[in-house]
């Protein structure tokens, strides 16, 4: 027990002890900035379908387990930002990590330092939140209280090197290399790309663009399985409206049911709708669908003509919010 809570401490130490170094790149006590910020986000939630592993719900991630008074997250956040250096760790604690993270750094939703090379260039390493999505993992970042089954197979974390380049106020461009897909530890001796463009031509507009490249089989497995997965974004806010909308799609080698030489493909997509309509009161909608027949990224099951098949799923969610 010792020696794991010194694990999550670690973190941390390393963390301050380099912000404290790294004052001395900054041009002034102004140009470098500290922040120290929390989250908590607390649920009771009731469900008919709590037949998962840890008697969590289906698609386990946002308030995960029925008749239950939970912490969805609880999280510590330590930002420093230099001229020259900048750095981030997140801790947090509650069901979604419980659920839905990595087992190896559980407790760790960030952690990476960075260096300016450029102008308009950073370069950063160690663990990142995805790069990858059309919505955000945590409550607070989606128009509903739970995240769609096309956002339930995206990868949630990452670990490895990312380039940012900010060309202007409109654009930024960030390359990848990591170490897997959704997995802070890599499984084998390969590494994988991915990249994130974002274009914001307005303060009301976002719409961007990501995938991922790579091959997580481990190394003890001779067939190879790479994977090419897209997607694709639309964000929305003026006024009263709010819009969240993107597609999937992905492909893999010698994935197919039906002939396992061949490429799978995968295709799911999601839009959510927002709309204030009287003072502190909003209604919102999403529709979903997630088509996966050759489960290679959900899983195989029998359907009811006795055929393999992977999740063929769809889905609508409604929801009135104050606040």
């Amino acid at each position: 027990c010792i020696m794991r809570r010194y694990g999550y401490a670690l973190p941390v130490f390393l963390f301050l002890l380099f912000v404290h170094n790294s004052q001395l790149f900054a041009q002034s006590k102004d140009s470098a900035k500290i922040r120290i910020s929390g989250y908590i986000d607390a649920y009771y939630a009731l469900y008919n379908d709590s037949v998962s592993r840890g008697n969590f719900q289906k698609f386990p991630t946002i308030s995960p387990i029925s008749n239950n008074f939970g912490v969805n997250i609880a999280q510590l956040q330590f930002k420093y930002d230099g001229k020259n250096v900048r750095g981030q760790v997140i801790l947090h604690y509650g069901d979604i990590p419980k659920s839905a993270w990595a087992s190896d750094f559980n407790m760790i939703q960030k952690a990476h330092i960075g260096v300016r090379i450029s102008k308009k260039a950073w370069i950063d390493a160690g663990f990142f939140r995805t790069h990858f999505g059309t919505e955000g993992l945590l409550p607070k970042e989606n128009i509903c209280s739970a995240v769609s089954i096309n956002t339930f197979y995206e990868p949630y974390f990452e670990s490895g090197a990312r380039l940012e380049y900010m060309p202007n106020s409109k654009w930024a461009i960030d390359l990848y290399v990591l170490n897997g897909y959704n997995m802070f530890t890599d499984n084998n001796k390969k590494k994988s790309i991915g990249v994130l463009v974002n274009y914001n031509p307005n303060e009301r507009v976002n719409v961007g663009y990501s995938n991922y490249l790579g091959d997580d089989t481990p190394d003890s497995v001779k067939t190879s399985h790479f994977r090419i997965h897209q997607n694709v974004f639309f964000n929305y806010n003026k006024n009263k409206v709010t819009l969240q909308a993107g597609g999937d799609f992905c492909m893999q080698q010698n994935s197919q049911l039906a002939n396992p030489s061949k490429w799978a493909n995968m295709f799911s997509g999601v839009a959510s709708l927002k709309y204030n309509f009287v003072g502190n009161f909003s209604v919102y909608g999403r529709g979903e669908f997630f088509n996966d027949p050759d489960g290679f990224m959900s899983t195989v099951i029998i359907d009811k003509k006795g055929q393999l098949t992977g999740y063929k799923l769809s889905g609508v969610t409604a929801g009135l919010e104050y606040a």
